[in-house]
């Protein structure tokens, strides 16, 4: 369909359109398009990057090709002392767009250790708590290729398996919230272009060249090993590839939660048999992190060595009770019971 048709159909505005003219914007436009196939409402989360600027003005035009409802909030994370004042320069930006947004805060104490990881789990429950209030199971998040990238290579140094090291998905479901990054497969220069032609603005965010932080120091290692010949398409062939991998370890998850647990919603309790921890031991991991998710309301999965010492001592008859993720734990004969911690 021509922009001069999309545009009749279902009215774009000019001043979008004129931004569409620009063949590069309409390539990466159409590239994300493609990406998002959605056609439920969806929240965008903006941060006033390049990144998320870009996916606000993508979003905006999708919403209206598809006459979806699309809300758009900006996270202030009251980190740095002009995150407020940034925060409403970002709004008034979006604004001049139509693009009309809600900014969002994090008060109280912060953190003084692991703050972009605890700065990033308060992103996602206030986005989640917004998910709730207007019954909307979608969130766009801007995380684009180079992310993709970093993240594999942290993961790596967590000591991570299959699933932490394929774990920025383009799709994650949390809650009956669908985490969506329709940018992963585009170049971080081509977000900055948009942000640049379409806004004339972006935030640069000092913690992005902080080295105290690992993500930066693993950026710029990368950087380093791009200059050296690292071949972007053959990792991302490689990440497909191990996609594929996990995409048949979930199956099997997916196989022993349904054969081997039973749920009582009255009570909200899951019973889980002993033929559960008869499967390889990724298998039993994955099943039991989900069962402890389901039933303790995360967000997130436990960490690995907890979950991983209480699966022994089940399997190993030296565990008979424990608590983890806000749920307890118990071992009755052969069967293990999971019920929320009150």
């Amino acid at each position: 369909m021509s922009l001069k048709n999309l545009s009749a159909k279902n009215k774009i505005p000019k001043l979008f359109k004129d931004k569409l003219d620009n063949k590069r914007v309409n390539k990466i436009y159409k590239n994300f398009e493609k990406s998002l196939d959605l056609n439920q409402n969806f929240i965008v989360a903006v941060s006033g990057g390049p990144d998320s600027l870009a996916l606000a003005f993508l979003a905006k035009i999708y919403s209206i090709k598809n006459k979806l409802k699309a809300k758009f909030f900006i996270i202030n994370h009251k980190l740095r002392s002009n995150s407020s004042q940034e925060a409403k320069k970002v709004k008034s930006v979006l604004k001049r767009l139509s693009i009309s947004a809600e900014i969002l805060s994090w008060n109280g104490k912060k953190p003084t250790k692991n703050i972009q990881s605890l700065a990033r789990k308060k992103r996602y429950e206030l986005l989640m708590s917004k998910c709730n209030y207007f019954k909307i199971n979608n969130i766009l998040l801007g995380h684009h290729q180079e992310d993709l990238f970093e993240n594999f290579f942290i993961r790596i140094l967590r000591g991570s398996g299959l699933k932490g090291l394929i774990s920025l998905n383009k799709k994650t479901h949390i809650n009956n919230v669908n985490l969506l990054r329709p940018l992963l497969n585009q170049q971080k220069k081509d977000l900055i272009y948009i942000a640049k032609y379409v806004f004339n603005f972006y935030v640069l965010d000092p913690y992005n060249e902080d080295e105290k932080f690992q993500r930066v120091k693993i950026r710029k290692f990368l950087e380093k090993l791009k200059l050296n010949g690292l071949d972007q398409k053959k990792f991302s062939i490689t990440l497909n590839n191990l996609r594929h991998s996990n995409e048949v370890v979930r199956f099997y998850v997916k196989e022993n939660l349904e054969k081997n647990t039973y749920l009582n919603n009255q009570k909200n309790q899951l019973f889980l048999n002993d033929n559960f921890f008869n499967r390889p031991y990724e298998v039993v991991f994955r099943s039991f992190s989900d069962s402890l998710r389901l039933i303790g309301k995360k967000y997130y999965s436990v960490r690995g060595k907890k979950l991983a010492k209480i699966i022994d001592g089940i399997i190993n008859n030296n565990l008979y009770k424990a608590t983890l993720g806000g749920c307890i734990i118990k071992k009755v004969n052969q069967t293990v019971i999971i019920l929320k911690e009150r």
